[in-house]
């Protein structure tokens, strides 16, 4: 008897399972066929893909990560339009957009990534978190795409970044000063707010990166000083980064 009630109580369970698989692919493709259903009634009114998205996603934000993904799968040779107009009418939805292209591989990172920083550059750190996230592998060439499109916001790119792969700080910051070599100084004093500990890997680095620009050396050297690192490490790690003791004079001047 009791083996007939636990054999009773898995038959339910298992039915309970796949009757709960069959409504959420019901749900699926409703909300798929929804999606299909508004674009191709925008698009039958001569209203472009970019403006349809808009409009869609503005009137339906609960609908919004349906719509993109199914206008990405119906038309990914225009990702660029889906993804401008999804993330101008919803920001909110950067990283979830960045996120959804990326898995279909419609096109490379970077184009992802600048196409959706060029829709609103308020949510970079959303971007690129979302976007590194996806493919670690291409961190480097993420952070310099997005330095070069948003150099104002370096910082806080290298932080948003940093927080995410403290182990590769290094190449963040390498990768940031080498796309734009005067944001140098930013992405010094951005890392070392929240990494102190590891002023002499990113000044070292900062340094050797930015040698072909003298200038910008002493400002780095500048930052690291007012930062609050040691004056004698200071002179050190710039040392070792390739800095002059001359550029460290005019510098620190009577502190060396």
């Amino acid at each position: 008897m009791l083996k007939v009630v636990r054999l009773v109580i898995i038959c339910s369970s298992v039915a309970f399972i796949t009757d709960a698989f069959s409504t959420d692919k019901k749900i699926e493709t409703n909300n798929t066929q929804f999606s299909e259903k508004f674009l191709q009634i925008q698009i039958n009114q001569n209203v472009s893909l970019g403006r349809a998205i808009k409009t869609i996603v503005g009137h339906y934000p609960q609908r919004a990560a349906s719509i993109v993904g199914t206008a990405l799968d119906l038309y990914p040779e225009q990702y660029k339009e889906i993804i401008h107009a999804a993330i101008s009418a919803q920001p909110t939805l950067a990283d979830e957009v960045v996120t959804m292209a990326l898995n279909k591989g419609i096109s490379s990172c970077t184009s992802i990534v600048e196409t959706a920083i060029n829709a609103d550059p308020s949510y970079i750190d959303f971007v690129v978190t979302a976007a590194a996230h996806s493919t670690p592998d291409q961190l480097t060439e993420i952070v310099r795409i997005a330095v070069i499109t948003e150099p104002d916001s370096a910082d806080y790119i290298v932080q948003s970044l940093a927080k995410e792969h403290p182990n590769k700080i290094v190449d963040i910051l390498t990768s940031a000063i080498s796309a734009v070599p005067f944001v140098g100084e930013y992405v010094v004093e951005a890392l070392l707010a929240i990494y102190p500990n590891d002023a002499e890997l990113l000044i070292t680095a900062a340094v050797r990166e930015s040698s072909e620009h003298r200038e910008y050396v002493k400002r780095i050297i500048e930052v690291a000083q007012n930062a609050g690192v040691n004056v004698e490490k200071l002179e050190t790690y710039a040392i070792n980064g390739g800095a002059t003791t001359e550029e460290l004079f005019q510098v620190l001047g009577n502190n060396q």
